[in-house]
C-alpha cells in the first residue's frame, strides 16, 4: 500500500495526456489526409503544442506505471488504471462540457467500487505474500541442508 502515491500519480497524468490530446485536437480540428500530405499533416498533429504536451505526459506516466510494476504486483497495480476513466470522465464534464448521464455516473461508480474490492484484496493478500516468504526464507537460512 505504500506505493498507492506512485499509483495515482500514474493514474492522474494518463488522465491529463487524454485531456491533453484531446484539446490538442480541438485546437487543430477536423483531420483530413491526402497522400501528398500525409507526413506533413502527422508532424504538424505531433507538434502542435497540447498534443505535444500529452505525448510527453503518457511518457512520464508510463515511467511512473514501470516504476509501480517494478513493486507490486502487476494484478494489485494494472487495476487502478481503470481510474482514469473516472477521471477523464470528470474532468470532461467540467472542461469540455461532454455530457454525464445516468449510465455514465452508474460505470464511473461500479469503477469506483471494483477499484476499491482489488485494493482491499491486495492489501491483505499481498502484505501476506511477503510474510509466507519471509517466513520461508528464515525456515531455509536456520535449517541444515
Amino acid at each position: 500500500m505504500k506505493y498507492i502515491v506512485f499509483i495515482l500519480f500514474t493514474v492522474l497524468t494518463n488522465a491529463a495526456a487524454q485531456l491533453m490530446l484531446k484539446q490538442g485536437m480541438l485546437n487543430l480540428g477536423p483531420l483530413h489526409f491526402t497522400a501528398d500530405t500525409f507526413i506533413v499533416r502527422i508532424f504538424q498533429i505531433v507538434f502542435s503544442p497540447w498534443v505535444f504536451a500529452g505525448l510527453v505526459t503518457f511518457v512520464i506516466s508510463m515511467a511512473s506505471h514501470l516504476y509501480v510494476l517494478s513493486k507490486v504486483e502487476l494484478s494489485f497495480a494494472f487495476p487502478f488504471l481503470s481510474l482514469a476513466y473516472v477521471a477523464v470522465a470528470v474532468f470532461a464534464y467540467f472542461v469540455f462540457h461532454e455530457d454525464m448521464n445516468a449510465w455514465r455516473i452508474a460505470g464511473i461508480g461500479f469503477i469506483c467500487v471494483g477499484t476499491v474490492l482489488i485494493a482491499q484484496s491486495g492489501m491483505s493478500s499481498h502484505d501476506e505474500g511477503h510474510a509466507v516468504e519471509a517466513a520461508g526464507a528464515t525456515a531455509k537460512i536456520g535449517s541444515p541442508s
